[in-house]
């Protein structure tokens, strides 16, 4: 068994989805622009750096559209896939993932973005098996701020990864073969797990990461 696993911002797309969709969430006029933008922007910096409390995160990129009608956010979900999303799904990425589904391999996303944004992008690469940070909803079905389970970041996406192939039946003793394409350093748990690590459009820190360690890089965005 070959399984194959991606990182989706930065690594399948060349935006970040979290934080594009609270802009959108922005334009919307939802939330208020100067604070919103700055507290997202931070919460971003704060990722970047390796520092971000997920748990906070959510409670935050969730307030403006938690307690909304169901339907409305909904059709927002739409239009940001459709505007923002589609346009940055590039032919590079799409042949990869094909390339590897051709091969017979077990493709799954693993990201930190949660399942409500990620759902329909998984979608859009034709991939089923998608492992998020799940957010908590309440008896109506609406978000409640909260994670559900152990977020897939960070230590957590090996946890969730190994949850996961449980469920497939799958003994990682068994693994022919374990891929994990990435761009981020918070990948590193994650990275250091798999049979096969690459380092995909990484930053810096990243990049310098996989060449002391030998792992091959991908520069699926630029030449």
């Amino acid at each position: 068994m070959r399984v194959t696993l991606f990182d989706l911002d930065g690594t399948l797309l060349p935006i970040d989805t979290d934080h594009a969709f609270n802009e959108h969430v922005l334009k919307l006029g939802w939330a208020d622009p100067d604070q919103f933008r700055a507290r997202n922007d931070a919460f971003y910096a704060d990722y970047q750096r390796e520092r971000l409390d997920i748990h906070a995160y959510v409670a935050f990129a969730t307030a403006p559209w938690r307690q909304r009608d169901v339907r409305e956010v909904n059709r927002a979900r739409e239009l940001f896939v459709e505007t923002i999303v589609r346009p940055a799904v590039l032919p590079s990425a799409l042949d990869l993932v094909k390339r590897h589904q051709r091969a017979g391999d077990l493709v799954a996303i693993v990201t930190a973005t949660n399942d409500f944004v990620t759902r329909p992008v998984a979608d859009l690469f034709g991939i089923d098996h998608l492992l998020a940070t799940e957010l908590e909803r309440d008896a109506s079905g609406r978000p409640s701020g909260a994670i559900r389970g152990a977020p897939a970041f960070r230590e957590g996406k090996v946890a969730r990864v190994e949850q996961w192939l449980l469920q497939q039946g799958i003994d990682r003793a068994a693994l022919e073969r374990c891929t994990f394409y990435s761009d981020s350093v918070n990948d590193i748990p994650l990275l250091g797990w798999v049979s096969h690590p690459v380092a995909t459009n990484p930053g810096p820190a990243l990049e310098q990461h996989a060449q002391l360690r030998g792992w091959p890089v991908l520069k699926l965005f630029h030449p």
